[in-house]
């Protein structure tokens, strides 16, 4: 007669530990942000015509010093994987709609996430982290830098082997709008496969889930 209270007082005891643990998590990960930084409203009219944006894409790797500003930052990310609709899908397509993407924008002024949704940068660090955005040394003196990091976690009810395949196709979509966007604004750019995943993980502070899969620089051409 007294097992299934008991029972019942174990369940509570493991719910409540899980919500604890759960609040405590969101805690930590919330203290992380230093500042959230709003952006400029995107611009989504105009630029140069898609023709000729691609008649001039290309990868380049001498970049001058200038900094990028706000509104070309704004751009540039809502151009590579920003919100186009009111269901919330997005610039470029995933697999599933997972959406399982998100842009770590590494600068000389810190290193940020960027919340698509809410088109605001997270700001992670203030430390200049450009050394570890990939193992080429214009990397580390170039104004700005994306890493594309997949969050396995959302590809749901799928392989690793899956997730690996989807996670490289979907990254090749949001890489190629910033080369168009690059194109288009007279900016130079260039993909990177050659990175150190490892210590990018250390360093931006990544989840057991999250993958590394490429990491794209920018800047004023030379």
């Amino acid at each position: 007669m007294h097992r299934k209270p008991k029972k019942k007082h174990v369940m509570e005891k493991r719910i409540i530990s899980i919500v604890f643990l759960s609040l405590i998590s969101a805690c930590l990960s919330f203290s992380q942000v230093l500042e959230t930084v709003t952006l400029p409203k995107p611009q989504q009219t105009g630029g140069m015509p898609l023709f000729e944006a691609l008649n001039q894409r290309q990868s380049l790797r001498d970049y001058t010093s200038q900094e990028l500003d706000m509104q070309t930052i704004s751009n540039l990310l809502w151009s590579a994987f920003g919100v186009n609709r009111d269901d919330g899908k997005r610039t470029a397509p995933t697999a599933r709609d997972w959406r399982e993407f998100d842009i770590y924008v590494v600068t000389a002024n810190g290193w940020y996430i960027y919340d698509a949704v809410k088109h605001v940068l997270l700001k992670m660090s203030s430390n200049d982290r450009r050394e570890y955005a990939g193992r080429q040394d214009f990397v580390h003196t170039a104004p700005l830098t994306l890493i594309y990091v997949a969050d396995y976690d959302r590809m749901d009810n799928a392989s690793d082997e899956v997730r690996d395949f989807y996670a490289a196709t979907d990254v090749g979509f949001i890489s190629q709008n910033v080369y168009l966007f690059c194109a288009s604004e007279g900016l130079g750019t260039c993909v990177l496969g050659q990175v150190d995943r490892d210590k990018m993980r250390e360093v931006f502070r990544l989840r057991p889930g999250q993958r590394v899969v490429l990491s794209q620089t920018m800047g004023y051409p030379q």
